[in-house]
This record gives structure tokens, sequence and C-alpha cells, in this order.
């Protein structure tokens, strides 16, 4: 069963990705391909988050600081440098490399502490590089920001789209593989019970020093398309904004489903938008952060365990229902 189950949710996807690749040949829209793309790069953002929180147990209010430090690393190359493939190349091997290096060492440091302190730590240490942004002008150029060139192939708004698809694609792939693994297994174990996982001989703060690794890596690579999208960076890239954002994207697609945290970044940047182009219409849109407030917890209300987590739990019940019916149904 879980088999067919699972062949059948692989098709959809393949159907959904196939669909979102033609799309752009077959409707072309400047608005909706722009837009599409900001979906894309937020659900990576969004994906790199639910590993912290969905599959670790792991409360974060400093993921800015990864995705910041990806968008810097790459408006900072191509501003200094020729706007080639291959210091684009540079820019994402130096965001691997430096998100890594960062979020091993804030590991070490915070992954000690337990719920609250440690989600109240890293949104310090994030504060650290937002500060560092906007005092090291000579670099940054502070809250002004800069502009800077991209290659080529990422002028053209389809090639961009594509890319920014793929890259989520692939990325989906690969935590996908990741949570299923023997290592995935344990991090859902520390998430459900970490005293009990310790217990059996595992080095708990090795997995999640490792999770937080995979997860700032992503999340700087995020940076790298946001920053490019915009192809601007500022210290904005840094705020508590991003890391709320990824935040929410998690909690109303589903904790701990990936597939949910892409559905959760459309859905809060369908709202963003939705609203922002309200508030042009009538006055009353103009405090849209009001509404989008109303909406989040309509959705908290009605799909508690986030909307894929709420639809697993409905179609696992009715599941169980009809195995009991057919029980009962059976002769002797």
């Amino acid at each position: 069963m879980k088999w067919i189950v699972n062949n059948r949710m692989n098709a959809i996807y393949l159907i959904i990705a196939a669909f979102l690749l033609l799309l752009p040949f077959v409707y072309e829209s400047r608005n909706m391909l722009i837009f599409l793309t900001q979906i894309f790069v937020f659900a990576i953002l969004a994906m790199s988050y639910d590993l912290l929180l969905g599959f670790t147990g792991i409360v974060s209010f400093g993921h800015a600081m990864f995705f910041g430090i990806g968008a810097y690393s790459i408006g900072i190359f191509m501003k200094r440098f020729e706007p080639t493939m291959l210091h684009f190349i540079y820019a994402v091997l130096a965001t691997i490399l430096i998100t890594a290096i960062v979020s091993f060492i804030v590991g070490l440091l915070t992954l000690r502490l337990k719920s609250h302190f440690y989600a109240m730590l890293t949104m310090a240490l994030a504060g650290l590089f937002l500060v560092l942004a906007e005092k090291w002008r000579t670099l940054t150029f502070g809250n002004d920001g800069f502009t800077f060139r991209v290659p080529e192939i990422f002028i053209d708004r389809t090639n961009f789209y594509i890319i920014c698809l793929v890259t989520m694609i692939a990325v989906f792939m690969i935590l996908k593989r990741f949570t299923n693994s023997p290592l995935g297994r344990v991090l859902q174990a520390i998430r459900e019970n970490e005293q009990r996982t310790e217990s059996l001989g595992y080095q708990v703060l090795h997995y999640k020093i490792a999770a937080s690794i995979v997860s700032g890596v992503l999340a700087g690579i995020a940076g790298i398309f946001y920053a490019m999208s915009l192809r601007y960076v500022n210290t904005s890239v840094f705020t508590m904004d991003i890391t709320l954002d990824a935040l929410l994207m998690t909690i109303i697609g589903g904790v701990g489903t990936l597939v949910g945290a892409i559905i959760g970044a459309g859905l809060i940047e369908f709202a963003h938008d939705g609203l922002t182009e309200l508030a042009k219409e009538h006055w009353i849109f103009e405090r849209w952060i009001i509404f989008f407030g109303i909406i989040y917890i309509l959705v908290v209300i009605f799909f508690p365990l986030g909307i894929v987590g709420t639809l697993r739990k409905f179609t696992w019940k009715r599941r169980k229902l009809e195995s009991a019916k057919k029980k009962e149904n059976l002769p002797g």
C-alpha cells in the first residue's frame, strides 16, 4: 500500500514539475514569471527551515543570517568582478563554504541549549550579521545596498525561471532522500524524544550540527537566487522578517512535510502580492498586514497541522476506517 501511495505521489509531483517547466512557453507573462520565481526561491528557504523545525525539532530565529550570506556573496562577487559564469560558480562555492563554517560554529555554540534559549541566541547572532552589514560600508554599502550585474544566462527571465525551478526540485529531492536516510531517521528520533535518542548511544549534538549545516547551506543558496532576481542587495536580507516568512511558510504548509513548505511559500507570496494589489483599489487594504494576520489565524484554526499535515491525517483516518470496515466484513 505504501509503495502504491508513494508511486502515486511521485507521479503527481512529476506532472506538476512538467507543467511548471512548460508554462513559460505556453503562457508568456513577465509578471507571472517573476512571481513564480519568487515562490521557488522562498520554497528553497522554507524547505531548509523545515529540515530544522520539522525534522529535528529546532526552532531558529536566526535563519536569515545564512540567507543574507548567500545574497551578499553573489552581490559582492558580481559587483567586484566581471559577471561571468565562472565568478557565479565562485560565489556559490564561497556561499557553501561560509554558510557551512558559520552554521557549524553557531551549532557548536548554541545547540547545547534547549527550546527558547537556543532560539533567542540565534536571533542575537543574526542581529550581529545585520549590524556588520550596516557598518562595513566599504564592502556592503550599508543600508543603501548596491546593484550588480548578473551572467548573461540569468538576464533572460525565462532562463532564470527554469534555473530556479530546477534548483527547487533538486533541493526537494535531496532533502527527501536526506530525511529518509538513516541520518534523517535519527534526526526525527531527536525531534520526538531527544533524551531517549541520547540514551540509545547517539551523539545528539553531532546530528543536530549536521542538520544545521545542511539547512544553512540551502538557505544560503536561496539567498543567492533572491539577490539575483532583484540584482540588488541591502541589509534587509538579514532582518527578522526573512526568518518569520520561512517560519510561517513551514507552519502553514505543514511542519515536517517538505512539500508543505513549497505550498506554504506559494500561499504566503500569493497573499502578499494579492493584498498589496488590493491596497491600490481600496484604502482599507492599506493595512494589509492585518488581513494577512487574519488569514494566518484562519489557516491555523482549520489546518492545525498545516495544510499538508492536516490532509495527511484526514487521509490516514479515512484509510484506517476503511480497513476496519473490511475486517468487520470478513467471514468468521
